[in-house]
C-alpha cells in the first residue's frame, strides 16, 4: 500500500469565512441559518394549523413567544452543560451571550420554546397539543437548515475518515471570530486529514424524520401530541448514534457524552407518551367575538349564520376555539353546520319542548344506544353529547 493509495480522491470543503460585513453590521452565517430555519418551521406550522381550523396568522403570535424563549432555553442548556468554556480557568463569562459564535442546545430550545408556545396558545385559546402536532414536521426541517451554520463555523465534526465525503476543517482564528487562521502566505490553514461531517449526517437524518412524520401523520391522523412525540423519537434515535461520532469537547457521564444520555432518556419519555396517549386528531372551530354575533343573542356561537361561507368573519380574530372531531369540522367547513355546544341551554329547551308538545314521543327511549342512527347527527341533544364525548369541548382565551 502506497501513500498515494491512502490519499482520499475527494473531499467536502469548508468555508473560510462565516461572517461578512455589511457596513458596520456583521452578517453571521450561523445566525442567518437559524433565522432561515425558523422561517421554514413557521411556514409549515402555519399551513398545518390552518388545515386544523386555526385562523390565518396565528403562527406569528405563537412565534413571538416561542422563538425568543426557545433561543434563551437553547443557550442556557449549552452553557449549563459546557460551563468550562465560560466559567472555567481562562473562560470568559461574557462569551455566554455570544450565540452568534455557535452553541445552542436543541434540548433547551424545545423546552424553552414549549414554554413560549404554551403562553401564546393559552392567549389564543388553542390547545398546546394542536400546536405541537402542527409543528412536528417543521421543526426537524428547521434543524436541518440550522445545521448549515455549523458548517460555516467549522464545528461539530466527527473523527478522521478517508471516505469520499470526508470534510476539510479549517483552523479558526480566535482573534478574528468567523474567519480561518492564515499562514505567512495568507493561505487558510487546514487541520490534518479529513473528518466525518456529523452535522451533515444530522441534517440529512432530520430531513428523513420530517418525511416520516409527514407520512405517518397523513396516514394515521395522529392527534393529542402524538405527531410531536413521533418527531422526538425519530430525532433522538438519530442524535444518539451521531453524538457517539462527534469529537468536540463535551462533558461525560460513565464514559459517554452527556447528550448521548439525554437522547436516550428523551427517546424513552417520548415513546411512553406515544404508546399511552390515544385519541383522534383535534380540529378547531373558531368562537367569534361577541360583536360578530347577531344583535341581542349574546354572541351565541350556535346562532351565527355561516351558511354563505361556512367560516367565521375574517375581519375579527376569534375569541377562542372549540375542539371538535373530523366529521364535525368537515360539516362546518363545507356547509357551515356548527355542532351544538356542550350544555347549551337553547338545545336543552328545544329538546324539552319537543318532548312536551308531542305525546307520541313521551315514551321514546332516551338512551343513546336505543336511538335511531340519524339521532346522532349533531342537531340535538345527542349531537351535543357526541360533541362532548368525541372532543367537542370548548377552549377560549381565558381558559
Amino acid at each position: 500500500m502506497t501513500l498515494v493509495s491512502m490519499t482520499p480522491l475527494a473531499a467536502l470543503p469548508s468555508p473560510t469565512t462565516a461572517v461578512w460585513q455589511l457596513g458596520p453590521v456583521p452578517l453571521r452565517a450561523y445566525a442567518l441559518c437559524i433565522v432561515a430555519g425558523i422561517v421554514v418551521a413557521c411556514l409549515v406550522t402555519e399551513h398545518r394549523l390552518r388545515q386544523r381550523g386555526v385562523a390565518p396568522g396565528a403562527v406569528l403570535d405563537i412565534a413571538v413567544w416561542a422563538v425568543p424563549t426557545g433561543i434563551i432555553g437553547a443557550r442556557i442548556y449549552h452553557v449549563v452543560t459546557s460551563p468550562e468554556k465560560y466559567f472555567g480557568t481562562g473562560g470568559d463569562p461574557w462569551k455566554a451571550f455570544a450565540i452568534w459564535e455557535g452553541g445552542l442546545g436543541i434540548w433547551g430550545a424545545v423546552a424553552g420554546g414549549a414554554v413560549g408556545a404554551w403562553i401564546a396558545a393559552r392567549q389564543l385559546g388553542i390547545p398546546l397539543t394542536v400546536v405541537a402536532d402542527a409543528l412536528a414536521p417543521g421543526l426537524p426541517l428547521a434543524q436541518a437548515v440550522g445545521r448549515l451554520g455549523n458548517w460555516f463555523n467549522n464545528e461539530l465534526y466527527g473523527g478522521r475518515t478517508t471516505l469520499p465525503w470526508g470534510l476539510e476543517i479549517h483552523r479558526m482564528d480566535p482573534d478574528n471570530p468567523g474567519h480561518a487562521l492564515r499562514d505567512d502566505a495568507n493561505q487558510p490553514i487546514l487541520e490534518p486529514g479529513l473528518y466525518h461531517p456529523t452535522f451533515a449526517y444530522e441534517a440529512l437524518w432530520n430531513l428523513g424524520v420530517a418525511g416520516l412524520v409527514f407520512a405517518l401523520d397523513r396516514r394515521f391522523k395522529l392527534g393529542r401530541g402524538r405527531a410531536f412525540a413521533l418527531y422526538v423519537m425519530g430525532y433522538t434515535a438519530g442524535r444518539f448514534w451521531i453524538e457517539l461520532m462527534r469529537t468536540d469537547e463535551a462533558n461525560r457521564i460513565l464514559g459517554l457524552r452527556l447528550n448521548v444520555w439525554t437522547a436516550g432518556l428523551v427517546f424513552v419519555g417520548a415513546l411512553i407518551y406515544f404508546l399511552r396517549v390515544r385519541g383522534p386528531r383535534e380540529y378547531l372551530i373558531p368562537v367569534p367575538t361577541p360583536a360578530s354575533g347577531p344583535a341581542g343573542d349574546g354572541g351565541d356561537v350556535s346562532q351565527v349564520d355561516l351558511s354563505a361561507t361556512g367560516k367565521a368573519s375574517p375581519t375579527a380574530p376569534p375569541a377562542g376555539y372549540r375542539v371538535v372531531d373530523e366529521e364535525q369540522f368537515t360539516a362546518y367547513r363545507e356547509r357551515g353546520v356548527l355542532p351544538e355546544a356542550p350544555g347549551d341551554p337553547a338545545a336543552d329547551d328545544r329538546s324539552a319542548g319537543s318532548r312536551d308538545g308531542d305525546p307520541d314521543t313521551d315514551d321514546r327511549p332516551t338512551d343513546a344506544d336505543d336511538r335511531p342512527s340519524g339521532a346522532d347527527s349533531g342537531d340535538g341533544p345527542a349531537g351535543a353529547d357526541r360533541s362532548a364525548g368525541a372532543g367537542g369541548r370548548s377552549t377560549d382565551r381565558d381558559s
